[in-house]
């Protein structure tokens, strides 16, 4: 199919999206657009992994397995057969709907859709900047609960940092991410896992050479 514009994209995602999930979608674009900018990517490609990096959101558990089945997407057994893995496999399902139904066929963005929730080994400048524009984004709310006043201290210092270095930004998320699932007995996805000690293990060798 024809590629949609960034406006039809727009219209589309306001369309479907509920209205806070377009709030955020919208702010997570901005943000992204904002930080290719600073840290020389692509601009239009950042607008447009943003503008759909959540666009299976609005589609059941249920529809995200089918649509990853249906284009032999893989899965993990537990995003199989568990709704608790929804906030990960709507990623997945999310870059089949960016390709088959809105006509990107840009890798790199579709690539950003599909690890916007875990990261993973090796991401690209483009793929860091929606990960990390997901969670800095100005209308994302704190978490609530033992660990609000560190969530808040994190959340302010991933903001200062993003924007001076991505890679420290996305080390801090990740890590943060990794303790409030372990906290909250929460499942891990091991790419999540992966992430983290890859890029740690490249910031540890750094500080010893």
């Amino acid at each position: 199919m024809k590629t949609l514009s960034l406006a039809q994209i727009r219209k589309e995602m306001e369309k479907t999206l509920e209205p806070k999930r377009y709030e955020h979608t919208l702010s997570v674009a901005y943000t992204a657009a904002n930080l290719a900018a600073v840290h020389g990517a692509d601009i239009e490609k950042a607008l447009i992994a943003g503008m759909l990096h959540d666009c299976a959101k609005c589609i059941s558990f249920k529809k995200q397995k089918s649509l990853c089945q249906k284009y032999h997407v893989q899965m993990s057994r537990l995003e199989k057969e568990s709704e608790d893995y929804s906030p990960v496999l709507h990623a997945k399902a999310g870059a089949v709907l960016a390709k088959e139904k809105y006509g990107i066929r840009d890798e790199d963005i579709l690539n950003a859709i599909f690890y916007h929730t875990t990261g993973r080994p090796h991401m690209s400048p483009l793929e860091k900047i929606i990960y990390i524009a997901d969670y800095i984004e100005p209308c994302r709310k704190h978490v609530k609960g033992a660990t609000e006043r560190s969530e808040n201290d994190i959340f302010t210092k991933a903001r200062q940092t993003a924007f001076r270095d991505p890679d420290d930004a996305l080390l801090l998320i990740l890590g943060n991410t990794l303790a409030y699932l372990k906290e909250t007995g929460s499942k891990i996805d091991p790419v999540t896992q992966e992430t983290y000690d890859y890029y740690n293990g490249i910031k540890q060798k750094g500080k010893n050479a």
